[in-house]
């Protein structure tokens, strides 16, 4: 079954302060490149040929102007628009016609990390019906979507949990079946008014079809000034493989 890319690139970045006052967060720079250029990379190095990138109204254009059509990137992009945050799972749903009886290989565009996909996609290939999550052990789980693990199977997964069950942390890095627009399409919004891509994963874990991924090196989101500094410092020590 094929598979294509999902980059997730939204979001106003208020969190970055005056940094994206007029620039999208994944255009600042992380190493020698804009930040969008990590999980680019890292689809085409895992053979990724078709890509979408999501993204808001107000700096489409700059990705447009940075990114073209994807030839000099080997890859074919295209373009589409979340009107305004309505969450991960939300901004997935664009990818639908895009995706259309394919897998999709979804990216979180500020993730920055060393592993390359391969062995994760190898591994995801051998149970084509399933979705699929990357996990890294992290010292703050209580920030992210945290995966209860038991006897190596993926028996939970909690929403920024006050007691965290475990300290991995489901990183941006997810791959789902073509059925997965279907599953999009039943959710609730959250009290945070978002539909939430735990809520998709969750589903996938009920039915006894989600994987998973450990990664070894390092991982970071580079969605807060602290956090973009500490993916500057990782990339600059140890450069990321494609």
């Amino acid at each position: 079954m094929s598979i294509r890319g999902v980059i997730l690139a939204g979001g106003k970045g208020t969190r970055m302060g005056e940094l994206t006052r007029v620039t999208n967060k994944h255009l600042l720079p992380v190493g020698a490149w804009p930040m969008v250029y990590h999980p680019l990379k890292k689809l085409t190095g895992a053979g990724v040929q078709e890509i979408l990138l999501v993204s808001g109204t107000e700096h489409m254009g700059d990705f447009v102007e940075l990114l073209g059509s994807g030839r000099d990137h080997n890859c074919r992009l295209t373009y589409r628009v979340q009107d305004e945050a309505g969450g991960i799972a939300q901004a997935l749903g664009l990818a639908e016609h895009f995706c259309m009886g394919s897998r999709s290989l979804v990216l979180l565009g500020d993730n920055i990390f060393r592993d390359s996909l391969i062995p994760l996609l190898e591994k995801a290939n051998s149970r084509p019906d399933w979705a699929w999550v990357g996990l890294k052990q992290v010292p703050d789980p209580q920030r992210y979507g945290v995966a209860e693990l038991a006897n190596d199977q993926l028996v939970g997964i909690e929403e920024k949990a006050i007691n965290p069950k475990s300290d991995f942390a489901v990183v941006g890095i997810y791959i789902y079946p073509p059925d997965v627009f279907g599953v999009i399409k039943t959710l609730k919004p959250s009290r945070r008014n978002e539909l939430e891509i735990t809520d998709v994963n969750n589903h996938y874990l009920k039915q006894g079809r989600l994987g998973y991924s450990i990664l070894d090196g390092y991982w970071t989101d580079a969605g807060t000034l602290d956090s973009l500094d500490y993916s500057n410092e990782l990339v600059r020590k140890e450069p990321p493989r494609f």
